[in-house]
């Protein structure tokens, strides 16, 4: 189970994913889960986006409300 600031941050990398402070504790775990997923800019920067299964996360979220 995720903790509530795992899943806010889950809902700001999908809504704004270049705001996100890299060395948050939530997204290692969201990584770990493999609920987001790093992508490498061309800058060589890093930014993180949602994978399938964190989009899954996400509308199984919405329906629950």
């Amino acid at each position: 189970m995720l903790s509530p600031h795992e899943f806010a941050t889950l809902m700001l990398v999908k809504a704004a994913p270049d705001q996100i402070d890299p060395t948050r504790e939530e997204l290692d775990t969201l990584l770990e889960h493999q609920l987001v997923a790093l992508e490498q800019l061309a800058s060589g920067r890093q930014r993180p986006r949602l994978t399938s299964a964190g989009n899954s996360v996400l509308r199984a979220l919405v329906r629950r409300r």
